[in-house]
Formats: structure tokens, C-alpha cells, sequence
């Protein structure tokens, strides 16, 4: 049932994760403080770049070639992007048994690099890069280099970073690129993420009911909830009668349900919950090997 009233400020997300598991979902709002702009946030409004789609991607070389043109110029900024104070909070708070875990739509890995340990990649992660054919993976560093090595000099080509390691550049300028193919078999490389009008994979979203099943509580970090793959953990958190909370810039499709939403930036907001509950703002270093 919607909750009447969910813009709650930061007490009521305290009380919401004090004694309790909770597991996160992280969302792209989470990274644009690290540099990586996203598709429906309040700057991004103003934007028109429209992400591509798997069938497109599928059934047409010409737009194939585009896609990784343009992803052969972002992919250095993108590469190049580190944690912000927000993923270092929920890696603290992970660290302390606060969060169990989380489930993040980001394809960033920033969440890794920030020390959380037990995450769910809903749809994949932009490191690694998959043949549709026979199914081998590839780092995407190695195929950077050879998008470079059979399009030299591309890399010095200028453009504006666009979300998820895409660039922007002109469907004239990417007629001649070309794109090399699968060194097992000669089938068609894809990054080895989820593209919008593809399905996620089984057992990636098991294991994310899995995380929130062990857990008292949901809280949504940087998502707008348009997409069904992130909201239905909402619905499943509040029919299973776990409170649900979300840190977010502007209101969620899953606002009316919440018992608690902030509006915040979550690189101010996540330290301080962190620290009020008397744990560091960044979990502690590893030990040496």
C-alpha cells in the first residue's frame, strides 16, 4: 500500500536503517558524482542522447559500428572514473553488517572499486565484453586495443563523454570505422552488458531476490525506478512488509511506496548516514597479503 507520506528527512532514514539488514539497490545517480553522466537525471534532462537498443544492435551492422565508434572515445573517461564518497559510505556500511549486500543497475564496477564485496551487476558490467555466437568473454581493455589498432589515431578523436562509456560523435564521422570480430570465432562482439530493450539474465536477478530476502529493509540509492529490472524490488520489498527508503534527486516511480524518501546528494548524505551510526566514512584498508 503507498505510503501518505514519504518525504521524510534524514532522521526518518535513520530510524528506517538503525537495527536492521539492509540490502541497497544502486541506480546511475549513484556515479554522476564520480563523472558519469546518466539518463534521466535532472542535468540530463536537457540532453538528447538516446541509448541504443539491443535488437538495433543486433540486426544492424551500420549501427554496430556506431555504438563501438562511439564507445571507442568514451571508454578512457569512463575507465578513467573513480568512487565517489557515496559508494565508499555503503562499503562502510557494508564492512559494519549494516548492508548485506547490493544490487546495482551501474555497469561501473565503482562499487567494487570503492570495497563493497557482495554485489549483484543486474545488467553486467562494461569491463567485459561478450561474443553473441559462441559466448567467450574478453576484457574490454583488450578490445580497446584492437579498435584502436584497426582505427588508428580514433582515439584522439574529440567528443562529449555520454553515459555509460558512450561519446558523442557524428554518424558521418563513424561510416569507415571498423570493428573487429570475435577472435574464437568470428562472431559479433557486444559489451557484456544488459541493452534497453533486452531481458537480464535469470540468474543475475535471482541472486538479487536472494540478497533481499536475507534482508530487514531496501534502500534505493540514485535511481529514478523507471526501469521494471530496479523497481520490482520495490514492489517485492513492500509486499514482503520490508519498509523501503530512497536517497534520490527529484521523486521515483517508487516515491508512493516508500515509508522514507530524501532528496539528497548521496556523496553528502551517505557519509553522514555512515557516520551516524558511529562507523567511518570509508570502509577500513585490507590488510597486506
Amino acid at each position: 500500500m503507498p505510503h501518505p507520506t514519504p518525504w521524510i528527512g534524514f532522521d526518518g532514514l535513520l530510524d528506517l536503517v538503525r537495527d536492521r539488514t539492509v540490502t541497497v539497490l544502486s541506480g546511475a545517480g549513484m556515479s554522476t558524482e564520480s563523472g558519469i553522466p546518466d539518463y534521466r537525471g535532472p542535468e540530463s534532462r536537457e540532453t538528447d542522447h538516446s541509448p541504443i537498443q539491443y535488437d538495433e544492435f543486433v540486426a544492424d551492422e551500420r549501427s554496430r559500428r556506431h555504438y563501438w565508434a562511439r564507445s571507442a572515445v568514451g571508454w578512457p573517461s569512463f575507465e578513467a572514473a573513480a568512487p565517489n564518497d557515496g559508494h565508499r559510505a555503503l562499503a562502510a556500511l557494508e564492512s559494519a553488517g549494516v548492508v548485506n549486500g547490493l544490487i546495482t543497475q551501474n555497469v561501473d564496477r565503482l562499487h567494487q572499486a570503492a570495497g563493497s564485496r557482495r554485489v549483484v551487476e543486474l545488467h553486467g558490467a562494461l569491463a567485459e565484453v561478450v561474443c553473441l555466437e559462441c559466448g567467450a568473454l574478453t576484457s574490454r581493455h583488450t578490445m580497446q586495443d584492437r579498435l584502436l589498432a584497426h582505427n588508428p589515431g580514433w582515439d584522439r578523436t574529440a567528443a562529449a563523454l555520454a553515459p555509460d562509456g558512450d561519446a558523442s560523435v557524428p554518424q558521418a564521422v563513424t561510416r569507415t570505422f571498423t570493428v573487429p570480430a570475435c577472435r574464437a570465432c568470428g562472431g559479433v562482439l557486444k559489451p557484456h552488458v544488459v541493452f534497453f530493450g533486452e531481458n537480464t539474465a535469470d540468474e543475475r536477478v535471482d541472486a538479487a531476490w536472494s540478497l533481499l530476502g536475507e534482508a530487514d529493509a531496501l534502500l534505493v540509492v540514485g535511481s529514478s525506478l523507471t526501469v521494471y529490472s530496479g523497481f520490482r524490488f520495490v514492489r517485492g520489498a513492500v509486499e514482503a512488509s520490508r519498509p523501503v527508503g530512497i536517497v534520490n534527486l527529484g521523486e521515483t516511480r517508487g516515491t508512493p511506496l516508500a515509508a522514507v524518501h530524501v532528496d539528497a546528494r548521496l556523496g553528502e548524505l551517505l557519509p553522514q548516514l555512515a557516520q551516524a551510526l558511529g562507523l567511518p566514512a570509508a570502509p577500513p584498508a585490507s590488510s597486506p597479503a
